[in-house]
C-alpha cells in the first residue's frame, strides 16, 4: 500500500466503543475548556467524548447512534492513528436533543466480543423479528481486511459472537476488494437483509475504482446467500449508506480525493436503483465535505440518512469539538444530525448546522433519568460497559450535567438521587444553567461503596424546565428523579404494586443471614452457576451439577428494606438482571459490582422450611429469579419471570462449608454432586470410539443460546462426509447455518454443506445453531 493509501486509509477508519477520555491534564482541557454548546445548539449531539462514523438505528421511538470511539487515543497533542480502537460508542434519544451515553461496547480483541479481531470500525446495526422475538445485529470493521458480525437482545448489548470468526473476508465470492470496511446493513419491507461495504482506489482508477459491494445475507442475518455483486460508484472512496424510500433504494458514499469532471472531493454523493443489488444510477452529490461550512472540518466524511416520527435526517462527523479545544486537526470526530429533505424521488442538497434538529424535548422527571441523559455537561466523563450500567464519574468541583425540556406537570417538591461516594459532596439543583436560580441542593455522604439515594426538597416549579446539576465534591452518580420530602415517587393516584391479572407473592420476607452460600434449585437440585466459571461483567449465570468452583458460590449481604446482594466468589461482580429490565425473561448475569436496583433481590418464605423464592427490585419484586422452561439439565439458562411459586422458583440456601456468617468458602457445596441420570443413547450411536469427537461452546442468553460445534478429526485418515445426532426432547433447534438439518423421529439428523464434508486427519471444521436445551450431554457422532 503506498504511503498516499496509508494515509487516506487511516483518515477514513474509526469506530468504537464507550471509552471515557483518559484522565490527564489535556483530556481534562477537552471537556474543561472553552467548547460549550449553546442553548440554540442542538449539535454536536454529545461532548464528553468524541466519536466519529456514526450508524444509526430506530428502534421503539429511540433513536439509537453507534460510532468509532476516537477518545482511545486521544492526549491532547498526539494524532489519532485508530489502530487501538476496539470498541464503540453508543448513544441514545427519544427526542435528539437529550442524549443519552451508554457507555463502552467491548467489541474486538482480549476483553472484546469478538476476540478474533484486532480493531472494530465504523459500526452499522439492525433489528429483524426471528423465530417470534426482536433480535439485534452490529457490523463493523476490521481494520480494512475483513467486517464482522455481533449479535444482542437488545440495542445495548450485551453483545455475542455467534460463529467466532470474520463475517466477511477476501475469500467471500467477489469480496477481494481494496478495503473491507464501512459496513452498512437494509432489512428489507420482505425481511430480506443486504449488507453494503467495501472502499479504497486502486491505481489508475480514480474516476471507478469498483471496490463497493453489497451481498444478501440470509434469514438469520448471520450468513450470506450467493455471491456479491459490484457497485459502480463513480469516484468511490468509502462509506456506504443504503436507504429505502418508497420503491426506491438510495446508496450514498463518500468520494475520493481525485475527484474531476464535475465531482468535488470528500463529498457525500447518491446513487439510486429499483434493486437493492444493483446496477445503481448516479444522482448526485447530497453533502459538501463539512470543512466547508466548520473551520478545521476537513477530512474524510462517514453518514447515515435515516427515518424517524415522519421526517429523514442524516448522522455525520466533524471536527467541530476538536477545533475549538484542540486548536489543530489531529482525526478526532464528533457527531452531528441535520435534516434531510426528498422531495420528486431525489435527495436534495443537507445543510450542515450547529442548530441542528428543531425537535421540542421532553423528559419525564417522575421517572428516574439516567445521570448520563444530557444535552450538555462541563467536566464529567461517562463510565461503563454499555449494557444498561453507565454512571457519570470523574466528577470534581463545578463540573454539570444539563437537561432539557423537563416537564414538571405535576410540580415538584424533592428531587431524588443515586449516588456512590467515598466522602461528602452535593448537587445544585438549578435552572437554566450551571448559574440560574438554585432549586435546591441534595447533600451527598459516604455510601460504602455502594449507589444510594439521597433526597432534598427543592423550590416547587411547574411546566418545561432545563435542569442543570452542578456537583460539588467528588463522587458517581447514577440517576435523579421528582419525588416527595420522603423520596417517593411523585403520582396523582396510588400505584399498583402488581399489574392485574398477575400472582402476587404475599408470603413474609425471610432473613438470611450474611454470609457465603451455595443456591440449590428445588426443580433440578442443580446450582446457581457463572458459565464457564468466568470473571467478566455480563457473563451469563446458569444451573449445573454441584462442584464447588467459585462461580457457584455467592456471598449474601442485607443491604435494607429487605434487600440482599449476591456477590459471587469470582470477585467484584454480583448477581444483575441484564440491562435492569422489567420484563419477563430478562437475563440474569454477573456484572461489576455497584449495588444497583439490578443487582438488589427480596427473598421470601415458601410454605416448605428452608425453601425459599428470589424477587428482583426492579420489577418491585413482581418478578423471581427462574430456570428457564422448568428444565434440569446442565447449561440452563436462568432469568427472571412473573411469580407462580413453582419448583422452578424455588431455591435453597446452602451455607459454604457448613458455615453462614461472613465464612470463607470452601471448595465444595454441602451437596455438590446431585444425581442426575445421563440420556439415554440413540440406536445410531456408535459402540466405539469412531475418532471423530464433537464439542460444543455455549453463549447464552434469555431464553436460548447460539451454540458452536467444532467436529475434529483424529480417525487417522480423511474423512468424506460425517453426521451428528441431536435428540430432540432435550434440544430445540431455531435456525443453523454451515449445514444442513432434518427431522428423524426423535432426533436431529445434522449433515455437512458441500465445502466442509471433507475433514483431513488432524483437522476441524465448525458449524452452529441457535436455540436451547441441553447440547453437551447430547453430541452423537458417526461417519457417513
Amino acid at each position: 500500500m503506498n504511503k498516499y493509501i496509508k494515509r487516506m486509509l487511516g483518515l477514513a477508519l474509526s469506530a468504537a466503543l464507550f471509552v471515557s477520555l483518559p484522565v490527564d491534564v489535556d483530556a481534562a482541557t477537552v471537556i474543561n475548556g472553552s467548547y460549550v454548546k449553546g442553548d440554540n445548539e442542538n449539535n454536536p449531539l454529545v461532548t464528553q467524548s468524541y466519536g466519529a462514523d456514526p450508524g444509526v438505528m430506530v428502534y421503539n421511538d429511540t433513536v439509537y447512534i453507534y460510532t468509532t470511539n476516537d477518545s482511545e487515543e486521544f492526549a491532547g497533542n498526539n494524532e489519532n492513528t485508530y489502530g487501538k480502537i476496539n470498541q464503540l460508542n453508543c448513544y441514545s434519544s427519544k427526542d435528539l436533543v437529550n442524549w443519552t451515553d451508554h457507555g463502552a461496547f467491548n467489541i474486538a480483541g482480549r476483553n472484546g466480543a469478538a476476540k478474533w479481531a484486532n480493531n472494530s470500525w465504523a459500526p452499522t446495526v439492525c433489528w429483524k423479528r426471528i423465530n417470534g422475538k426482536d433480535k439485534f445485529f452490529l457490523y463493523f470493521a476490521n481494520n480494512a481486511s475483513s467486517i464482522g458480525v455481533l449479535t444482542a437482545d437488545s440495542p445495548t448489548g450485551p453483545w455475542r459472537d455467534p460463529i467466532g470468526r470474520a463475517f466477511i473476508t477476501k475469500s467471500t465470492p467477489n469480496c477481494n476488494v481494496e478495503w473491507l470496511f464501512d459496513p452498512a446493513v437494509l432489512v428489507d419491507s420482505d425481511g430480506t437483509g443486504y449488507l453494503y461495504f467495501g472502499g479504497g482506489v486502486p491505481r489508475g482508477q480514480e474516476a471507478h475504482p469498483r471496490t463497493a459491494r453489497v451481498i444478501k445475507l440470509g434469514n438469520d442475518m448471520i450468513s450470506t446467500v450467493g455471491t456479491a455483486a459490484m457497485l459502480d460508484a463513480p469516484y468511490l472512496f468509502e462509506d456506504s449508506g443504503i436507504n429505502k424510500i418508497g420503491n426506491t433504494y438510495y446508496y450514498s458514499y463518500c468520494s475520493n480525493w481525485n475527484c474531476r469532471n464535475g465531482f468535488r472531493n470528500a463529498t457525500i454523493q447518491v446513487m439510486t436503483s429499483r434493486n437493492p443489488m444493483g446496477p445503481f444510477t448516479h444522482q448526485g452529490e447530497i453533502m459538501a465535505n463539512p470543512g466547508s461550512s466548520f473551520r478545521g472540518s476537513d477530512g474524510n466524511n462517514h453518514h447515515q440518512i435515516f427515518e424517524f416520527k415522519g421526517q429523514y435526517y442524516m448522522a455525520y462527523h466533524t471536527h467541530t469539538v476538536e477545533s475549538q479545544v484542540v486548536k489543530r486537526n489531529l482525526g478526532y470526530r464528533t457527531t452531528h444530525i441535520d435534516r434531510v429533505n426528498v422531495s420528486n424521488g431525489r435527495i436534495n442538497t443537507i445543510k450542515q448546522t450547529l442548530n441542528g434538529v428543531p425537535m421540542n424535548p421532553s423528559v419525564n422527571p417522575y421517572d428516574w433519568v439516567q445521570a448520563e441523559t444530557m444535552f450538555t455537561q462541563a467536566g464529567i466523563q461517562v463510565r461503563g460497559n454499555g449494557d444498561g450500567s453507565a454512571w457519570v464519574s470523574d466528577i470534581n468541583n463545578g463540573d454539570f450535567t444539563k437537561t432539557k425540556g423537563v416537564k414538571f406537570t405535576k410540580g415538584v417538591s424533592a428531587i431524588t438521587a443515586t449516588v456512590q461516594s467515598n466522602g461528602n459532596g452535593s448537587i445544585e439543583v438549578r435552572e437554566g444553567s450551571q448559574n440560574g436560580t438554585l432549586l435546591g441542593t441534595i447533600n451527598v455522604s459516604a455510601t460504602n461503596g455502594s449507589f444510594k439515594d439521597f433526597t432534598a426538597n427543592v423550590k416547587n416549579v411547574t411546566g418545561t424546565k432545563d435542569i442543570c446539576l452542578v456537583f460539588r465534591g467528588s463522587f458517581a452518580f447514577d440517576r435523579w428523579k421528582a419525588t416527595d420530602a420522603n423520596g417517593s415517587t411523585v403520582t396523582d393516584e396510588p400505584q399498583p404494586t402488581q399489574p392485574s391479572g398477575q400472582n402476587v407473592n404475599t408470603n413474609s420476607t425471610a432473613s438470611i443471614a450474611n454470609g457465603w452460600y451455595y443456591l440449590k434449585n428445588t426443580n433440578s437440585q442443580k446450582y446457581l452457576t457463572v458459565t464457564d466459571d468466568k470473571a467478566a461483567p455480563a457473563t451469563n449465570v446458569i444451573i449445573s451439577t454441584g462442584t464447588g468452583v467459585q462461580g457457584q458460590k455467592w456471598y449474601v449481604e442485607n443491604v435494607g428494606n429487605g434487600y440482599i446482594t449476591l456477590k459471587s466468589g469470582l470477585g467484584n461482580y454480583m448477581l444483575d438482571v441484564a440491562n435492569g429490565a422489567d420484563e419477563d425473561g430478562a437475563n440474569l448475569q454477573i456484572y461489576t459490582a455497584y449495588g444497583h436496583d439490578a443487582q438488589q433481590f427480596i427473598v421470601k418464605n415458601t410454605k416448605k422450611s428452608g425453601v425459599y423464592t428470589i424477587g428482583t427490585k426492579v420489577s418491585n419484586a413482581v418478578r423471581y429469579v427462574d430456570v428457564y422452561e422448568h428444565k434440569k439439565a446442565d447449561g440452563t439458562n436462568v432469568c427472571q419471570w412473573l411469580y407462580y411459586g413453582n419448583p422452578n422458583q424455588e431455591w435453597i440456601f446452602e451455607p459454604v462449608g457448613g458455615q453462614s456468617q461472613d465464612s470463607k468458602p470452601s471448595s465444595q457445596p454441602s451437596n455438590p454432586q446431585p444425581t442426575n441420570p445421563e440420556p439415554s443413547q440413540p440406536a445410531e450411536q456408535p459402540s466405539a470410539d469412531t475418532g471423530l469427537k464433537a464439542e460444543a461452546s455455549i453463549n447464552s442468553w434469555g431464553g436460548g443460546y447460539t451454540a458452536s460445534i467444532k467436529i475434529s478429526n483424529n480417525t487417522g485418515k480423511t474423512v468424506n462426509g460425517w453426521k451428528l445426532l441431536l435428540k430432540k426432547s432435550e434440544v430445540k433447534m431455531d435456525s443453523s447455518w454451515n449445514v444442513n438439518v432434518k427431522e428423524s423421529g426423535e432426533y436431529y439428523v445434522i449433515t455437512p454443506v458441500d465445502w466442509n464434508s471433507s475433514i483431513a486427519n488432524g483437522g476441524n471444521v465448525e458449524f452452529g445453531f441457535n436455540g436451547s436445551g441441553s447440547v453437551s450431554s447430547n453430541l452423537y457422532m458417526d461417519v457417513q
